[in-house]
């Protein structure tokens, strides 16, 4: 279908709302995407952009081959909390390098390019309802102003105002964990950078360098039920942070000690959408299959998501034919991704014998551990 003149209407902008309005133009859309917020801030936090989410990147002509905007990764080095023992070392997966971005630098990448081909970015602009109309979407702002297009795409987030309207109401779940990010000043450079992933019962933390090593992005995600509110920009405690982890040690313990400033939030979980489009509207990324952190992959599948919907419009004739296509293509997917990064979640905090035996194991194994998730990373939606 030529979608040339197609007017589409994109809800949030964060990084699947931007890489989905970069799409959608490219081929000749009409885009207008409307962000809540007054400008684009983000939490200073890392991202690991594995290479089936490079792959849209570089497709987007976002990212060149090695951009210099992110941090290549040489693999992960698992270690054990008490001393910080390397338990083993996995490789970068087979189907390239992951690269480590600041959250900042990757969505302001994408929000330059959005506005070199001609998106209609609108700032302050929260979105009440989506109603669905003969031949069109109606968009109604919470300041009662309402837009028109043919299709609108809610990219608003794990906690989208947008997708009861598809769904009806749903409870999240609280997952019983809770999440600190930081990120703090680092000096401390290597030849091949590395993420490390210390595991500990019940608990785990993730670090890795970012702008050229001269951060380092923190992670740490433990077991707990007496936080439980679902917001990512809630002030947490530095010291309340290191006394809950503080057995850990080894390297993650200097790190620790160096945080000024975290954040803290409780992970809830909703199931992947049963619907995911009506038509006329459509969800993607976050609104329609939020996923633990547990696999890197929230960012990967929404640009996977942008890319998929984009060449759906290409593909198929008629708006509706075109978002049943991209729900197809990428339902299954997916309720894989999100069903591993559960499963890590579980491995990642194991207590007891179970622990030591996992150890065991992945002494034996790591080094071909990445091979587990080749499905994941060399998913090209792009080829």
């Amino acid at each position: 279908m030529n979608i040339n003149g197609l007017k589409f209407c994109v809800i949030g902008g964060g990084i699947g709302g931007m890489a989905a309005a970069l799409a959608l133009r490219q081929l000749g859309g009409r885009v207008t995407l409307l962000e809540q917020a007054p400008e684009l801030t983000e939490v200073g936090a890392g991202l690991q952009i594995s290479a089936n989410g490079m792959a849209v990147l570089r497709a987007l002509g976002v990212a060149e081959d090695e951009p210099e905007a992110a941090q290549i990764s040489g693999g992960t080095i698992l270690r054990d909390y008490r001393k910080g023992r390397v338990i083993s070392r996995v490789a970068a997966p087979a189907a390239g390098a992951t690269y480590y971005y600041h959250r900042a630098d990757l969505l302001e990448l994408l929000h330059q390019a959005a506005l070199r081909a001609g998106v209609d970015i609108r700032l302050g602009a929260g979105v009440a309802n989506v109603c669905k109309q003969p031949g069109e979407a109606e968009i109604v702002l919470e300041s009662g102003e309402s837009l028109r297009a043919e299709c609108a795409i809610a990219a608003d987030g794990g906690r989208s105002v947008i997708r009861p309207i598809l769904n009806g109401p749903e409870a999240p779940g609280f997952t019983h964990q809770a999440a600190w990010r930081a990120t703090i000043p680092w000096n401390q450079r290597e030849d091949l950078p590395r993420a490390s992933l210390t595991m500990g019962p019940g608990r785990h933390v993730v670090t890795y360098p970012l702008r050229d090593q001269n951060l380092m992005n923190i992670v740490a995600i433990e077991e707990r039920a007496d936080w439980q509110k679902e917001s990512w920009r809630c002030q947490g405690d530095p010291d309340d942070l290191r006394s809950r982890f503080a057995d850990f040690g080894g390297p993650v313990r200097d790190v620790l000690s160096k945080i000024e400033e975290v954040h803290l939030w409780a992970l809830f979980l909703r199931p992947v959408a049963q619907t995911w489009q009506n038509g006329r509207l459509a969800l993607l990324g976050d609104a329609a299959h939020p996923t633990l952190p547990f696999m890197a992959q929230g960012a990967c599948l929404a640009l996977e998501d942008a890319w998929v919907l984009a060449r759906a419009f290409q593909d198929h004739s008629g708006v509706a034919r075109a978002l049943a296509a991209y729900e197809e293509a990428r339902r299954p997917r997916a309720r894989q991704v999100v069903a591993a990064a559960g499963a890590n979640a579980r491995n990642f905090h194991l207590r007891g014998p179970m622990r030591l035996a996992a150890q065991t194991a992945l002494m034996a194994i790591g080094p071909r551990l990445a091979r587990r998730y080749d499905w994941i990373y060399d998913y090209d939606v792009t080829a």
